[in-house]
């Protein structure tokens, strides 16, 4: 019997009694007193097991007034590919979490994952080398800018922000209330309302070079407006004005596209000469070219007629470069 079964057949007994005494569970498990005792220490210690010894029942038991006692359940044989890049992702998370309110919290936080992690028979040391998860293009952050970013967040009020435009190559000054903080493709991006533009703006926060939290009440959007503007479109870059991005892939890489999801409210068909046809809704389209050229000559752009002239612009100048 190995370590993950004895833990939930010592479950079971547990579950199946008032109390349980140590004798018994030696009897019914076929384990020395040693054993039994160290198995109920890790459950205790490493999985939150709410498990107590009551001196007057002469067994051990849950303890139903236990913190978090009526949720607690041991974790699953193995975890599934969801379960398992979320804890690894959540590590990874935790590892790099810029200083500021979480600093004291996150080693229990992450002693908790690597808990979860280190179930059964698998040691944390092999799930890690087994397992990994590659992390490209991630831009650094200043700790003390992310800091006033999330406390103003938290605290609900404006920040002013220098903020390096990289396309203009200068530094913007913005005041701004902040609406949400973004992790995605491994960067943090502030959704906030520009005072200045009198809209929702998305920064990155990379592109930070100096912030000022200012003690004014900030701007409060409704979630159902933010979830209008910014899941509507396609990538980070999304706006109110929602087109639909029409794309014809070729039956090569059809094989790897029709399992991708690009866009939560996509639609995706084959034709009839096998290509696979991807219809994504977009508002900027900066993310969506990008995308796009990726793929190379396996995708045409089919609609709409500005989206396809932009690509080919891009395609051109980008052939230019090699003749």
């Amino acid at each position: 019997m190995d370590r993950t079964e004895r833990f939930h057949n010592i479950d079971q007994l547990l579950r199946k009694r008032r109390a349980t005494p140590l004798a018994v569970m030696m009897e019914e498990l076929g384990m020395s007193r040693a054993t039994v005792k160290r198995d109920i220490e890790y459950m205790r210690d490493r999985l939150g097991a709410p498990i107590v010894w009551d001196r007057s029942m002469r067994g051990y038991r849950y303890d139903e007034n236990a913190p978090g006692a009526d949720s607690f359940s041991l974790p699953g044989l193995w975890f599934n590919a969801s379960e398992v890049h979320a804890l690894l992702t959540m590590d990874h998370l935790l590892a790099n979490l810029q200083p500021g309110l979480l600093g004291p919290h996150i080693d229990p936080l992450r002693r908790r994952v690597h808990a979860l992690l280190e179930q059964g028979d698998h040691s944390l040391e092999e799930v890690e080398n087994r397992i990994r998860i590659s992390r490209v293009a991630r831009r650094d952050i200043e700790p003390q800018v992310f800091e006033v970013i999330t406390t103003a967040l938290l605290q609900r009020q404006r920040l002013r922000l220098y903020h390096y435009n990289r396309a203009s190559d200068k530094v913007v000054e913005r005041e701004v209330s902040p609406q949400r903080l973004l992790y995605y493709r491994d960067n943090w991006y502030l959704d906030a309302w520009c005072h200045l533009r009198k809209e929702l703006r998305s920064f990155a926060v990379d592109a930070v070079r100096r912030v000022e939290g200012l003690h004014v009440a900030a701007k409060n959007l409704p979630e159902a407006e933010l979830d209008a503007v910014y899941r509507a479109g396609y990538g980070i870059f999304s706006g109110r004005d929602v087109r639909t991005a029409i794309l014809r892939f070729s039956p090569g890489k059809a094989r790897w596209v029709s399992s991708e999801t690009w866009h939560g409210a996509q639609n995706g068909y084959y034709d009839e000469e096998g290509c696979y046809v991807l219809e994504i809704p977009y508002s900027v389209d900066t993310e969506l070219i990008m995308d796009i050229l990726r793929h190379g000559m396996e995708v045409e752009v089919i609609e709409p007629p500005e989206l396809r002239e932009k690509v080919k612009a891009q395609l051109r100048q980008a052939l230019n470069r090699y003749e």
